[in-house]
């Protein structure tokens, strides 16, 4: 960089870290479900109003985002939010963040700038709700340490992390992919085009699957400048913009894929000193720092415990029982995921769009996209790294030459992308890349280099999906939707292991005939009034408690006493708990919260899921699956907007909109949504400033 251009970024940072949003200028207008639409006339003021008006909803959420990059969650949450901590030390993310801010250009540093005002002002005016003294104001090194941390949990470095401390050698491989069967982390992202649909209009499903509550789960907003923001979607606590959604020309969707992203490196020790590796045949110094982490204890009293944190020329280092191990990732230098999600928010047609994908900011995700000049498009978006081609990757490395640190990524043009197949459709359900549309217009994963390591299967929700789009020629939105919400296993239903075995199971024992009966005659349907369901959904998380229990891997075959056992426990949790064996799967698993307790359809892994944990009077609480749904029809007209979230815009139990969208979510229903301001206005419920 020109000592010109040094200059101009010093003097934009210092003007942008002074500068006061004037919040006269920002209206936040909530329409009747409590959604922000926020209006001002910069990017900066909207995105302020969206850290005031999120602040209001979820103000605790958001502050746990933040909390590590000041090495704070362990005073607020014990040792499990001090592993956090650790992990911003151990990732360098506030040096990342020290680093890297000169290269963010002024468009999304001004968006953060304006974020980090709103919320700081938002601390400032309710001292009361701060939960760890000390805590506000953020810094811009503190939100862009945060934001390092978060795109390092997008990118399974906390896996990695967590896998190496448990003392294992070979992650990669404990990691491989989505688990086809019962992963609770997923996402569907369909988009057809005119050539099947039957109005010729174009319509795009976003749907993503992840947790209900908590750091991930969505809020949603529409955020309008006169800078060419006008963005409606979701997005998560401490973000400064939607990451999915639409704006008035195009709209995209994320889901999960499972390129290899991340890579181990065992480390060759000195054994005469054990703070050098060897590199390129002679030893090298560790780079070595201790900290000290605050961890609250059970008594409250906050502790200093202290740690070391050791670095390599491939990366950090975890020391365990079988010895020094440096893992790569590629966030481990990235800040820049904003910026991207900037430039798409503001794209006002695919070449544009286009354009800000070739950042590579956004560490992974599917993108599933449609527009209304009625192209779809699909690509496996990812930050890979260039890789020798003679080395087994998905294994571990001995970490010994220098040539074998990663500093390069491979561009945009070399990633999987389909765009306008004749088919006229796109899918993903998490699988692979390479099962994107019809056989005859699918990518070739022989084109691509062996290194990417791409590890999904096929899953329930995909051959799902291939069933149903079998049956039409034209496609109706009505057709649409309900291919959205699909509740039923495909005919080649997976299992793990031989457990399709009940289905065929003969007993001569009398006490399980009434429970395998109706396991037998179970449609494979998920409704909430589905007979059979309840049985299998029971069924098979006791089977999956026994593998574990009896240490048998998925893939292998289980002996009949297995099926016999989890079948007994099942039947006697339903005597137990319900009187009766015959219990509909709606009586079984409850979408509760706040006082409203309603029954819920879905199972895992179908295209429309639902994931449950054990909750009170021997039923099942709804807490992952489908988290945000947007169904969207774009045209010449311009673009109809469908949402539904599955609780409530509001994270606070004082508000109306802390439940109110409970109804709409379990009975398949949706709300319209707009980006018509006359529209919005004329139906406001409240419209106010920020102050």
């Amino acid at each position: 960089m020109s000592q010109f251009k040094i200059l101009l970024v010093f003097i934009f940072l210092s003007l942008t870290a002074t500068a006061q949003v004037n919040t006269s200028n920002i209206e936040i207008v909530r329409d009747k479900w409590g959604v922000p639409h926020i209006y001002g006339k910069t990017d900066r003021e909207v995105a302020y109003g969206l850290a005031w008006s999120h602040a209001e909803d979820d103000f605790s959420t958001i502050q746990k985002t933040f909390l590590p990059a000041k090495g704070m969650l362990g005073r607020l949450e014990g040792v499990r939010g001090a592993v956090l901590d650790f992990a911003v030390e151990l990732l360098k993310s506030r040096e990342v963040a020290e680093r890297e801010l000169k290269n963010l250009p002024p468009e999304g540093l001004s968006v953060i700038y304006g974020y980090l005002e709103g919320l700081n002002a938002y601390a400032e005016k309710f001292p009361d709700k701060i939960l760890v003294k000390n805590s506000f104001p953020l810094s811009i090194y503190d939100y862009l340490t945060g934001l390092n941390l978060m795109l390092h949990l997008f990118s399974d470095t906390g896996d990695i992390i967590g896998q190496l401390l448990s003392n294992s050698i070979d992650p990669i491989e404990e990691m491989s992919g989505v688990d086809n069967v019962g992963s609770t982390i997923g996402s569907n992202g369909f988009a057809f085009n005119s050539n099947i649909t039957e109005d010729a209009k174009t319509y795009l499903n976003v749907n993503t699957h992840q947790p209900l509550e908590g750091p991930f789960s969505w809020y949603e907003a529409h955020m309008v400048s006169e800078e060419g923001w006008n963005m409606l979607g979701g997005l998560f606590p401490g973000l400064p913009l939607p990451v999915i959604g639409t704006n008035q020309n195009l709209g995209w969707t994320h889901t999960y894929n499972y390129p290899d992203m991340n890579d181990i490196f065992q480390l060759n020790i000195n054994p005469e000193d054990k703070t050098q590796y060897m590199l390129d045949g002679q030893w090298k110094n560790f780079e070595i720092r201790k900290i000290k982490l605050k961890v609250k204890s059970l008594f409250g009293i906050k502790l200093n415990i202290k740690r070391e944190v050791i670095w390599s020329a491939f990366g950090p280092v975890i020391k365990n029982k079988r010895g020094h191990f440096a893992f790569f990732s590629q966030s481990l230098n990235n800040i820049s995921a904003i910026e991207q999600w900037l430039k798409m928010n503001k794209a006002s047609n695919f070449n544009e769009f286009e354009e800000s994908l070739k950042l590579l900011g956004i560490p992974r995700f599917n993108i599933v996209y449609a527009d209304r000049d009625d192209n779809i498009f699909y690509m496996s978006n990812a930050r890979l790294s260039v890789r020798d081609t003679t080395i087994n990757w998905r294994k571990l490395v001995i970490g010994d030459m220098s040539s074998l640190i990663l500093d390069r990524y491979h561009p945009y043009e070399d990633l999987p992308k389909i765009l306008n197949p004749k088919s006229g459709y796109l899918f993903n359900t998490n699988n692979s890349p390479f099962n994107s549309t019809s056989k005859e217009y699918n990518l070739d994963e022989n084109n691509y280099p062996s290194t990417f390591s791409f590890r999904e299967k096929e899953n329930n929700r995909s051959h799902r999906f291939m069933e149903l789009i079998s049956e039409y020629e034209k496609i109706s939105f009505e057709d649409f939707k309900k291919i959205k919400y699909d509740q039923k296993y495909p005919d080649s239903i997976l299992h793990i292991g031989n457990l399709k075995n009940v289905f065929h199971l003969e007993l001569e024992d009398e006490y399980l005939g009434d429970i395998l009966e109706l396991i037998k005659g179970w449609d494979r349907g998920g409704e909430d009034d589905n007979l059979g369901a309840a049985q299998w959904s029971l069924y098979y998380r006791n089977m999956l408690k026994l593998l574990s229990e009896n240490k048998i891997e998925l893939t292998d075959s289980f002996p009949n006493d297995l099926h016999i056992e989890a079948l007994k426990k099942s039947k006697r949790h339903l005597i137990k708990y319900f009187g009766k064996v015959d219990v509909v799967l709606g009586d079984l698993q409850r979408h509760e919260r706040g006082g409203v307790n309603l029954p819920v359809s879905g199972l895992i892994d179908m295209i429309a899921p639902t994931y449950v944990i054990r909750h009170e009077d021997g039923r099942f609480k709804s807490v992952s699956g489908e988290s945000y749904i947007m169904l969207i029809k774009y045209s010449d007209l311009g673009v109809e907007v469908e949402t539904v979230i599955p609780y409530g815009n509001s994270n606070n139990s004082a508000s109306p909109h802390y439940t109110d969208q409970m109804d709409l979510y379990v009975n398949k229903n949706t709300k319209e949504m707009t980006l018509d301001k006359v529209k919005i206005y004329k139906e406001a419920v409240r419209i106010y400033n920020p102050n």
